[in-house]
């Protein structure tokens, strides 16, 4: 209702109609990423003119300064064509996925309501009572309070080796007058686990039994049960036996409230056997102990996100303000208007393009002239099994580099060389290939972070993040990994 004239998506902005006054025609867009504007053209027909077309986004696109607008945008593919809520369509996001019913141990409730972005934990050491909620996305309260004294780093390697900028992240860690303790309980001694001043080792999953559902594979749920492949070693204990011998010294109510009287195993057992009350069709405890994995189809078939809305939008209203599809936010729209914006960033109530900090644009490149980017690596999860040696052989860790920067470098494909901006310095093999564009350049994220930080900082590992920015996103105030400018040097 508070939309602007010419505010609708699909005419005004396209047609350079709105506040930019820009065409967003074929060459605007080929200058920009480089890619040929007959081919834009040609994937363009291609979308509009096939019934159904599947228009999906993986968790990547997003990962970037101002992500949140080709997010946004992406979702817009599927909406202007009519591809959503049919057979074959999608609604832009990630693909559907049944699962069976699980029952998780119950959660405490938190009494503390305030939240930050989990990318915005640094912050919160440093500058915990200056981060407010419109300029940095404080929920909850107008402000911080206080800082984060403690950490609690369970089964995770964010301290380090997944946060951005390792190198001033380190310098906020090392200060005991900041964050005064940090507990961490993991199964390897990784990249964070080394600034723990509390490490205890965890059972490995091979080590105990679980029962854990499946997770986006379509119409397919599965139950698997996992069971021990061999038995725990020296003196590790279950986080359930860590975190009920908290319990047990805060006192008997805080213990009985948190255990309720059962082990690990007596848990496990009442859970499946709440699950089995909703779901009769569950097998026996013991026979899926036997079975392993059990699976089932979904009885509905395939989900078609937005289906009911499609068919019926006044009886079946979206989850938005106005119960329908939004192309314009009015919600976006008055955070523009009254949110604190570092200079370049942009909230917008349309998905827009906007140039980004570090972008292809930015007068930095004439120091650092590379755009680099992290991508998901074959060899590793995120940072799991970086450590696993005959991985690290098949699978190295290189920098990725078009055959034209590399020659204007004097770099040959294999060439040790360092990738370095004003924040850190890594060094790794260089992989030539024309398979990258001329101007950018990529690593596996997720590689371990190997520096000495008491002397020149430089990292052997090649941890991207050794590399990266700790300013956020403008909306979400989330991680923008991919929007980096670097130089790359034969050494």
């Amino acid at each position: 209702a508070d939309a602007p004239p010419n505010g609708h998506y699909n005419k005004a902005y396209i047609l350079g109609q709105g506040e930019d006054g820009i065409a967003k025609t074929p060459q605007w867009a080929s200058h920009i990423t480089g890619i040929p504007a007959d081919r834009i053209i040609k994937l363009a027909r291609e979308i509009g003119s096939v019934k159904p077309a599947y228009i999906c986004q993986g968790w990547g696109p997003q990962r970037q300064a101002n992500g949140e607008q080709t997010a946004r945008a992406i979702a817009m593919l599927p909406i202007l064509t009519g591809n959503v809520g049919i057979h074959g369509g999608n609604s832009g996001a990630r693909e559907s996925t049944y699962t069976i019913t699980i029952e998780r141990l119950p959660v405490l409730e938190n009494p503390v309501k305030t939240a930050i972005s989990c990318f915005s934990w640094t912050d919160a050491i440093a500058r915990g009572p200056e981060m407010t909620a419109l300029r940095d996305g404080v929920r909850g309260k107008d402000k911080l309070d206080v800082p984060i004294k403690f950490l609690w780093n369970y089964a995770g390697n964010t301290l380090i080796n997944q946060h951005s900028d390792i190198n001033k992240t380190h310098e906020i860690l090392q200060d005991e007058a900041k964050c005064e303790m940090i507990v961490v309980i993991d199964n390897f001694m990784t990249s964070s686990a080394k600034y723990a001043d509390i490490l205890l080792p965890d059972l490995m999953t091979v080590e105990q039994e679980d029962i854990i559902p499946n997770d986006y594979a379509g119409n397919m749920g599965y139950l698997i049960f996992i069971q021990p492949a061999t038995t725990p070693k020296f003196e590790r204990k279950p986080i359930y036996w860590v975190l009920s011998e908290i319990a047990r010294r805060l006192g008997d109510d805080v213990y009985q409230r948190f255990t309720e009287g059962r082990t690990q195993a007596q848990w496990l057992q009442y859970l499946y056997a709440k699950m089995q009350a909703r779901d009769p069709a569950l097998p026996a405890y013991d026979d899926l102990k036997k079975m392993g994995i059990y699976k089932r189809k979904d009885p509905n078939g395939h989900f078609v996100a937005y289906k009911k809305f499609r068919e019926d939008p006044q009886a079946n209203p979206l989850k938005t303000p106005s119960g329908k599809i939004e192309i314009y936010s009015s919600k976006l729209a008055h955070i523009a208007s009254t949110w604190e914006l570092a200079e370049g960033d942009v909230i917008s109530p349309l998905p827009i393009y906007t140039p980004t900090f570090e972008g292809w644009d930015d007068p930095k490149r004439s120091t650092f002239p590379l755009q680099l980017f992290g991508f998901h690596y074959k060899s590793r999860t995120h940072s799991s099994y970086g450590n696993i040696d005959v991985l690290q052989a098949a699978c190295r860790q290189e920098v990725w580099i078009n055959p034209l920067d590399a020659q204007k470098r004097g770099i040959a494909n294999g060439d040790k060389v360092r990738v370095f901006n004003d924040r850190g310095e890594v060094r790794l093999p260089a992989k030539v290939t024309p398979r990258i564009l001329p101007g950018v350049s990529a690593m596996g994220q997720g590689a371990w972070h190997n520096a000495d930080m008491a002397g020149d900082k430089i990292d052997h590992g090649a941890c991207i993040n050794t590399l990266t920015t700790l300013r956020p996103s403008p909306l979400a105030k989330g991680n923008p990994q991919h929007t980096n400018l670097v130089e790359i040097e034969k050494i």
